[in-house]
């Protein structure tokens, strides 16, 4: 069984930058594709970005392209997610997780994910 934990986040101006990390135990990821999902208050948690298992392909949601970048080192079992630009709206717990998925369109749906973090809060002030 694999355990996930996120880091990195905290509280950054607008237009500032983070690098959350998502580090596995337990069992390797290199062979699973790996997503960063986010929940704002009050809100449905949501796909942001997604890397297949070589990292050859990447996937994100519309609102953060351009700005965020997934990557993977599958030699340390961890996976980042650099947050450059950030806006308030960007504000959420944010969780890596894992699943057996690596079609593009797959790896946004969140029921295809079976272990999950325990989410890292990310706060952008205005």
């Amino acid at each position: 069984q694999v355990q996930l934990v996120e880091s990195g986040g905290g509280l950054v101006q607008a237009g500032g930058s983070l690098r959350l990390s998502c580090a596995a135990s337990g069992r390797t990821i290199n062979f699973y594709a790996m997503g960063w999902f986010r929940q704002a208050p009050g809100k449905e948690r949501e796909f942001v970005a997604a890397i297949t298992w070589s990292g050859s392909n990447t996937d994100y949601t519309d609102s953060v392209k351009d700005r965020f970048t997934i990557s993977r080192d599958n030699a340390k079992n961890t996976v980042y997610l650099q947050m450059n630009s950030l806006k308030p709206e960007d504000t959420a717990v944010y969780y890596c997780a894992v699943t057996s998925r690596s079609g593009i369109g797959a790896m946004k749906v969140e029921s295809y994910y079976s272990t999950w973090g325990q989410g890292t809060q990310v706060t952008v002030s205005s």
